[in-house]
């Protein structure tokens, strides 16, 4: 059972982003195709949303599937894409209750039809819902971000629409997928891996990170509050002192 009561309510973080890795090895362990270990994360990303709501939490972003995640298998793939829509239709209406607004981070015209349509359904249905932002990175890398923010800037300079004396650190995040909310304050990544792996290399400079021993599928609810447990003991300097 997990032990919100532990953590101090003054100290949340506004922004958790989460590299939901581990899925693969899970299934491997078990002697079972990476499929099943998808399934299994799946029921995680229902329980981390649940708790991040429970826990007031503004942003969560999970990072679903990267820029070079189309290098896997066609058949794992294609059953993560499916399985994404499964997501969708089982719990846009939780997700649409529970006040949960739903964007997307990365280029999406690549995915399969099927899915980008239910992408597109869930964005439009939770658009106007005003509690947890839920960054889900598609198709996403953190160079791309950047350069596509880069394009954007230069579009805008080149339209006469920029000056670029006032183009500063703040505003360049207004080109980011994140745009308007918080960057994030704790990373997580669970399967003992030691890696960003891409993930808003821009937004993290000063993100406090968590690597958990435990794979993806096995990232409970009690996980998640020792995350924040940890990061509630970190002494946030910024580069000072």
């Amino acid at each position: 059972m997990e032990n919100y009561n532990l953590l101090d309510k003054d100290l949340m973080p506004k922004h958790v982003g989460i590299i939901m890795d581990g899925n693969g090895r899970w299934a491997k362990k078990r002697g079972l195709a990476r499929s099943f270990g998808h399934k299994e994360g799946m029921k995680r990303v229902i329980d981390i949303v649940e708790a991040s709501v429970e826990l007031d939490i503004k942003s969560l972003t999970l990072y679903a599937f990267s820029t070079e995640n189309w290098k896997r298998p066609e058949e794992e793939v294609s059953g993560i894409m499916n399985l994404l829509v499964i997501f969708i239709n089982n719990e846009l209406s939780r997700l649409v209750n529970n006040n949960v607004k739903l964007n997307v981070m990365g280029d999406i015209s690549r995915l399969p039809d099927l899915s980008r349509n239910s992408v597109e359904k869930a964005l439009l249905k939770t658009s106007k819902n005003t509690g947890l932002i839920l960054n889900i990175a598609l198709n996403y890398g953190g160079q791309t971000e950047i350069v596509r923010a880069a394009k954007a800037i230069a579009e805008e300079y080149k339209e006469g629409k920029l000056d670029l004396d006032k183009l500063d650190e703040d505003s360049f995040a207004d080109y980011l997928y994140t745009k308007g909310q918080f960057m994030p304050d704790l990373i997580i990544r669970p399967s003992g891996e030691l890696r960003i792996s891409n993930f808003m290399l821009y937004q993290i400079a000063y993100s406090e990170f968590y690597f958990a021993d435990v794979l993806w599928p096995d990232f409970s609810k009690d996980e998640y509050v020792k995350a924040i447990l940890g990061f509630q003991k970190r002494d946030r300097r910024y580069g000072g002192v």
